[in-house]
């Protein structure tokens, strides 16, 4: 475990504990894939827990630290949907995730308390904390050299958010390079590449062990391709194949 990380589970643990003492909601900031499988490895906490990114499917969520049915009330995650749109969508530079991300850190803005971006074609929505939600409203005027505008929405258009696809697949092994390579239309050897170049991650964590046996629930992402949920073997056929099913978030 690294320092870094060490102070991280510190934290969570720090905040468990007040929650539970003071009986009192309390909130981390966004946590990408890899620290909230470091919250979820601590278990279960006394003080109740929940976690949510503003939409359904989220890579970036919050930890809500609490139980409404022992506190006897219920407090909202505290997110905000921001829509960034040009002002002129006719000279409007081809912007990606990274112009979004690269012109609000630029604002000072920590990464923490920003979650998800979607992008449609030249507007962002942006999942983010609430406190920062009126700064970014007041002072991001420009992506790349586009100008542009934000406003307060009060949900991710429907066509933008994640869906599950259920999907059967046939293995010959239930080993994650040959999971990975159905899923992904891989050979053998592009598969093999995409461990040696450090693009799979399971749970958050980065994946090298191509023999890896998914276990139920996995959340499984490969970067430049995708992300599925391994959900589980579901038959041997005839042929002495593995059936397994993975949901695609596409």
């Amino acid at each position: 475990m690294t320092t870094q990380q060490a102070q991280f589970i510190r934290r969570i643990q720090e905040l468990e504990e007040t929650s539970y003492r003071n009986n009192q909601f309390l909130f981390t900031d966004f946590l990408n894939e890899a620290e909230y499988a470091d919250v979820l490895s601590l278990g279960e906490p006394a003080c109740g827990m929940a976690a949510d990114g503003g939409h359904e499917g989220a890579e970036r969520v919050i930890v809500r630290f609490g139980d409404p049915e022992s506190f006897g009330y219920e407090e909202p995650f505290p997110i905000r949907i921001l829509k960034i749109e040009p002002l002129l969508e006719k000279y409007a530079d081809a912007l990606t995730h990274r112009d979004f991300l690269g012109a609000l850190v630029n604002l000072g803005i920590d990464r923490r308390v920003l979650g998800d971006i979607l992008i449609d074609g030249v507007t962002a929505y942006l999942l983010c904390r609430d406190h920062i939600a009126d700064y970014i409203c007041e002072n991001l005027t420009k992506v790349k050299h586009t100008n542009v505008r934000c406003l307060e929405v009060e949900s991710i258009p429907e066509t933008l958010r994640p869906k599950p696809v259920s999907r059967q697949i046939q293995v010959s092994s239930v080993r994650l390079d040959a999971v990975v390579a159905h899923v992904y239309n891989l050979s053998r050897s592009q598969a093999q590449e995409v461990f040696r170049s450090q693009r799979v991650f399971v749970n958050g964590r980065l994946m090298e062990n191509l023999t890896y046996e998914p276990k139920d629930g996995d959340m499984i992402s490969v970067r430049h391709c995708g992300r599925f949920r391994y959900t589980g073997l579901e038959r041997m056929t005839r042929k002495g194949k593995h059936s397994v099913l993975v949901e695609l978030y596409i």
